[in-house]
């Protein structure tokens, strides 16, 4: 599990990326402000596992065969991962996924608020029409 937090313009931003047998799936977490230490450790003991549950889509990665790395290179590989910024693609995959899920959901389910709205208008206009043939 890997959370990278970053600033991507106008709001401090994590990423959450868990890979598990062999497919990775991400969270996207809005900080607003530049978090603290404490809020980040916060985070971490608190919600980072209930925001990983939340993620549904998950992108399948392809394995790369790790071999023995020399310490310098390795300390400079991590020295170039605390420089980097932002996430990798197939967490970008994976919050491109759940965005695209969260949209169609929120779609259907404002799709099905107004046509019960019209619904209501409808019943209603019968209503008065029905009233008014009565002469009331």
């Amino acid at each position: 599990m890997k959370l990278t937090v970053f600033f991507d313009g106008q709001f401090w931003v994590g990423v959450i990326e868990e890979e598990n047998h062999g497919k990775i799936k991400a969270s996207r977490v809005l900080f607003g402000s530049e978090p603290k230490d404490s809020e980040v450790l916060d985070f971490v003991k608190k919600e980072l596992l209930d925001w990983i549950n939340r993620s549904k889509q998950s992108v399948k990665v392809e394995k790369i065969v790790h071999r023995k790395i020399n310490p310098k290179r390795m300390a400079r590989e991590a020295a170039k991962e605390m420089r980097k910024t932002g996430v990798n693609t197939y967490a970008q995959q994976a919050l491109q996924l759940e965005y695209e899920a969260r949209k169609k959901e929120k779609k259907m389910i404002s799709r099905e608020k107004r046509e019960a709205m019209k619904e209501y208008k409808r019943e209603i206009a019968r209503q008065k029409a029905k009233a008014k043939h009565r002469g009331r």
